[in-house]
């Protein structure tokens, strides 16, 4: 794993477990003073709500990092062995550039939706696209990264017997 693997993974699992964590501590406390005194806390449903798409995105990026998000390698097999490494290199680009446009709408967006805040907390609505953005741009680095490994893979050879793996991403 590189330091850029090692990097956003170690980042979305301390955001995976922080959101989790404090989703579940929330949910449990507020469902225990609702049975226990029959009031609840006024926040405590609008904090899971701002954490939950922290909590999705961290996993879709470890999911993507881990080989464990939406593969089509079927495709690939489809894709004679001699031109595999030309096609993954020019296919990581192009999921690298397609997160790169989606992370750069995004941020386009983040002044407009910055004065949306949410009703108890006034927290701003740029706090959760902002955490789909850098999901987006995490998922762009990685692509990337998966498109430099498969230009480092060596070429096929030439014997039409000779087999070589696709040059695999770990997402």
């Amino acid at each position: 794993m590189t330091l850029i693997e090692k990097l956003v993974v170690g980042l979305c699992q301390v955001l995976l477990w922080v959101s989790t964590a404090c989703i579940f501590v929330i949910l449990v406390a507020n469902t225990v003073l609702r049975y226990a005194t029959g009031s609840s806390l006024q926040w405590a449903n609008e904090v899971p709500e701002l954490l939950f798409p922290w909590l999705v995105m961290s996993g879709v990026v470890l999911a993507a990092a881990h080989g464990a998000h939406i593969t089509t390698s079927f495709l690939m097999d489809a894709v004679p062995v001699a031109l595999r490494r030309g096609v993954a290199i020019a296919t990581w680009l192009l999921v690298a550039v397609l997160y790169g446009t989606l992370a750069g709408a995004t941020f386009k967006m983040l002044d407009i939706v910055h004065d949306e805040k949410s009703p108890i907390l006034q927290m701003p609505g740029s706090l959760t696209y902002g955490c789909v953005m850098g999901g987006l741009a995490m998922l762009a680095l990685l692509a990337l990264k998966s498109a430099w490994s498969a230009w480092r893979t060596a070429p096929v050879a030439q014997d039409p017997n000779a087999e070589q793996a696709v040059p695999e991403a770990h997402w």
